[in-house]
């Protein structure tokens, strides 16, 4: 694994210069070497040591990444990479990117330390346990709203620009915000392709009136949500598919095994208490679900996934877990080095 800042980009196809020693993999599919830091402008960049002896997540902060392991983690702003990688350089993009763009903001965080709400929903505990707060984008403003659209309006051309033809784009989203993802992404270009429905128990939604609950007791104002839709485009491919995948070694998606092909709807709960407990974020997926997506994405397990909004490095982990290259991208410094202390984990993490 590599960390470092002002990144180029990771693999591509047909380079010149350092990726002119490409390794192939497979006539006519070539794909470039890993992205190396740029060690001049990262000066105090580290390396870190097979994490095979980690097994628990007490030992994270003196655990460290397997160096072959073939992940980057990038501490930069997503928009700013995405706008300097290298065109046609990316195979496959899995994010769950920060809806409402207030959610993460310090003093959003702050109360949802504090317990206090905001755009967090601190839900009342049950059986004794506390859950954990959820958004709440019912109290989004139009404004803000209209900056969400600006937000993925300006996000799609950029992934448009570093994607192969062929090349899918899972992002998570939720029913309330989709359609403020899913315009952007087909006015750019991108093709829709379904969405990938997770089915899981939340605590969105459901709730009686507020401040009126014994006046309404039968009145819910919205359903519960027990699912969470995941958009699903792709660059158009050049040519037949056969002829993408050839050339590019995507536009199709791996199937789970040669009687099953890859399902639209996945149930799976939660993330664990014991991934929350080595990567604390606060929308952190789950490797049951991480790990069936990123395998996916690359149909011939070749390749660059991105996530430019790579969190606490669920989607990095994963395909680790899957044998894959990854690239992940994160603004903030503290997320930046939670995903450095909790990827190796998350990729040896087994699901009991």
């Amino acid at each position: 694994m590599r960390y470092g800042g002002n990144a180029t980009c990771p693999r591509s196809p047909g380079a010149t210069g350092r990726g002119a020693n490409r390794q192939c993999a497979g006539p006519a599919l070539c794909f470039g070497p890993p992205w190396e830091p740029n060690l001049a402008m990262q000066p105090e960049l580290q390396h870190f040591a097979d994490p095979s002896d980690a097994v628990a997540p007490a030992d994270a902060a003196s655990i460290t990444s397997d160096e072959t392991s073939d992940t980057d983690l990038i501490l930069a702003d997503a928009f700013e990479w995405l706008a300097t990688a290298e065109p046609a350089s990316i195979h496959a993009v899995v994010t769950d990117p920060p809806y409402g763009l207030v959610e993460y903001q310090p003093d959003q965080l702050d109360k949802r330390k504090n317990g206090s709400g905001g755009v967090w929903r601190i839900p009342p505990s049950f059986d004794g346990a506390q859950r954990n707060p959820v958004p709440r984008f019912t109290v989004l403003t139009p404004a803000e709203e209209a900056g969400l659209q600006q937000f993925f309006s300006r996000l799609a051309p950029l992934l448009m620009r570093v994607l192969v033809p062929g090349a899918h784009v899972f992002i998570a989203t939720n029913p309330l915000l989709s359609h403020h993802v899913y315009g952007p992404m087909l006015a750019t270009g991108f093709e829709k392709r379904g969405e990938i429905v997770r089915i899981v128990k939340t605590l969105r939604g459901g709730d009686r009136p507020k401040g009126a609950h014994e006046e309404f007791p039968d009145v819910s104002v919205m359903p519960r949500s027990g699912w969470e839709p995941w958009g699903l485009f792709r660059k158009p491919v050049e040519g037949r598919v056969q002829d993408n995948l050839r050339r590019w070694g995507v536009g199709g998606l791996r199937r789970i095994s040669d009687e099953q092909p890859f399902w639209d709807i996945i149930t799976c709960p939660p993330a664990s208490k014991a991934e929350r407990a080595i990567a604390p974020h606060p929308s952190l997926k789950p490797q049951r679900l991480m790990r069936q997506i990123t395998r996916a994405a690359l149909p011939l397990g070749v390749g660059t996934i991105l996530d430019p909004f790579m969190g606490s490095g669920s989607t990095i982990a994963a395909a680790q877990a899957n044998g894959l290259h990854a690239v992940g991208i994160e603004a903030s410094s503290e997320y930046h080095e939670m995903a450095r202390r909790a990827v190796p984990l998350l990729a040896q993490w087994k699901d009991d």
